[in-house]
């Protein structure tokens, strides 16, 4: 058995940890939620995502540390909800971005930066013959279902239901619980199918013959896809005369550097891709094959299609941190490290579940370039209540955790400090399976984000 204060699974003396000083924090947040409805700008960083003991302000951030406003520093894991890859404030590209911008931003014709990231952008995307770039992933989804209704003359759009999140549009909102302000009208024309079953989604083919424009999913999440199944969707679709439209945010530049299609060999009709292409810097992609890309241009004789036209679509700086993200992708072997650094975690958390007897009740889930955690009760459900008190004992010993996704930045020393913090965590979640969550959970549990009511 460890002494008290050691870590058995490395052996070190812990530093010291306990309760932190967010006095500055706690003094802004009543200004942001009386001038921002929810007190942020995304859903996934408010308050109600975090334990009431926790940074509620990021002042700034260098590599995979970030410091809130009282000076608490961390060790972050999501990364700006994966954007970030390569690293805050990552210089090359830091640097790439403001050379840009010394030379102007946005201009009343394109810039030859949008003819350089299309063509290195489209070196990466096997099968994918144009491409039109954006903002946020929401827009590129939309497009993409906007394309595939346009392409097939159809209306209805079939959805993997067990993948949380495809846009912040109206055809997705909808189906959620979080669904007031969208016309029920709109929502009967987004229809759910189930993740690895292949016959939920040839049973709305059936229902619905000759209706369904595409499908959208993203071709992995938590759990892989058995096997075939992924290329059996694609025929499926091509026997019922369907796009399918990948959603890659999460997956494109961690599975692989030509997106989860290239790792499982299966190319979509359309694709969308964003987050950490441009390591945090705005910017997102709708690519796919030219037959259908090429509605949303000028040489055809069909109906025009309205395809992503927006005033700060091109940001040249934005293009510029892309191009660069792209180059140290290919040259520094980034994805290689994202899986060996995410394996090398999740084997010390897997000792430190075994050690701490919580087998059944705390989880790791996902490829090791994307690992998240389950919290379960003393019956083994998921658990908001305990989620809570995991992050918050995470965030007392240094380490802001809603996920467990690295990034390049991650070092050796990291992973091996998280290590030693979130076995001191599951000390705590251990007694608070045996003698109850409330006698160490301080304030009220996480919500949620896609709830009807507050």
């Amino acid at each position: 058995m460890a002494r008290d204060g050691e870590n058995p699974l490395l052996g070190v003396a812990l530093d010291a940890a306990g309760p932190r000083d967010f006095r500055g924090s706690r003094a802004l947040q009543p200004r942001a939620h009386r001038l921002i409805p929810g007190g942020a700008h995304t859903y996934a960083k408010g308050d109600d995502q975090y334990p009431e003991q926790a940074p509620a302000f990021i002042a700034r951030g260098k590599g995979c540390h970030v410091w809130d406003l009282d000076g608490n520093e961390f060790i972050e894991y999501g990364m700006g909800l994966r954007s970030v890859t390569l690293g805050h404030a990552f210089e090359p590209v830091v640097e790439a971005a403001y050379r840009q911008m010394q030379l102007g931003a946005n201009f009343t014709r394109p810039a030859k930066i949008e003819v350089d990231l299309a063509e290195s952008f489209l070196e990466l995307i096997d099968g994918a013959d144009m491409v039109k770039f954006a903002k946020n992933g929401s827009d590129v989804t939309t497009a993409a279902v906007k394309l595939a209704r346009a392409h097939t003359g159809r209306d209805l759009i079939a959805i993997c239901g067990d993948h949380p999140f495809f846009s912040t549009d109206d055809w997705f909102i909808g189906t959620t619980e979080m669904n007031a302000g969208i016309p029920q009208a709109v929502t009967k024309l987004t229809l759910k199918f189930r993740y690895n079953d292949l016959g939920s989604l040839r049973g709305l083919f059936d229902q619905y013959p000759n209706e369904i424009a595409c499908v959208v999913m993203e071709p992995e999440a938590a759990l892989p896809p058995v096997e075939d199944y992924l290329r059996l969707v694609k025929t499926l679709c091509e026997e019922r005369g369907a796009l399918l439209i990948f959603d890659e945010m999460i997956t494109g530049f961690r599975w692989h550097l030509g997106g989860a299609q290239k790792f499982h060999g299966v190319v979509p009709h359309l694709s969308c891709f964003g987050k950490a292409m441009g390591n945090g810097f705005a910017i997102s992609a709708l690519t796919g094959k030219h037959e259908i890309m090429r509605l949303g241009g000028l040489h055809h004789d069909q109906a025009r299609v309205f395809l992503l036209s927006t005033t700060h679509g091109a940001e040249t700086h934005a293009f510029a941190a892309s191009l660069e993200t792209i180059r140290i992708y290919r040259e520094r072997g980034v994805v290689e490290f994202l899986w060996k650094q995410g394996e090398r975690l999740r084997s010390l958390l897997n000792q430190s579940i075994a050690e701490n007897r919580l087998r059944g009740f705390f989880e790791l889930i996902g490829r090791p370039c994307n690992l998240v955690f389950a919290a379960c009760d003393q019956e083994g459900n998921r658990s908001q209540a305990f989620r809570t008190l995991f992050m918050q004992e995470m965030i007392r010993q240094g380490v802001l955790a809603p996920s467990f996704v690295v990034s390049f930045s991650h070092s050796d020393a990291d992973i091996d400090r998280t290590a030693e913090a979130v076995y001191e965590a599951h000390i705590v979640y251990r007694k608070a399976l045996d003698e109850g969550v409330d006698r160490y959970l301080k304030g009220r549990p996480v919500k949620p984000v896609n709830r009807r009511y507050n």
